[in-house]
């Protein structure tokens, strides 16, 4: 189980990323949580299997309309009991 906490790049707001990020991770079993920041960018934190996690962001990357140029990856303690992954404003 691993934690990362993720900035996507380019063109991820106003495409249905959020939406995307979150149905592919309850389709795969991950937790955490996804929000649209002031500058354009979109940041996520995700939990589960590095499998999971990358099965996630395969999903979103085929959502319609959005174009991923750069991912910054951070990795991050896991949060013991977490059970759902959410949209934060």
């Amino acid at each position: 189980m691993l934690r990362q906490r993720i900035v996507f790049y380019g063109w991820v707001q106003g495409v249905g990323f959020r939406y995307w990020a979150r149905h592919a991770a309850s389709l795969y079993g991950a937790t955490g949580w996804v929000r649209n920041d002031p500058d354009g960018t979109v940041t996520m934190e995700i939990q589960g299997t590095q499998e999971q996690i990358d099965q996630v962001i395969a999903a979103i990357k085929h959502g319609r309309f959005i174009s991923i140029d750069r991912m910054d990856v951070i990795s991050l303690p896991v949060l013991e009991g977490e059970r759902s992954f959410r949209y934060v404003i």
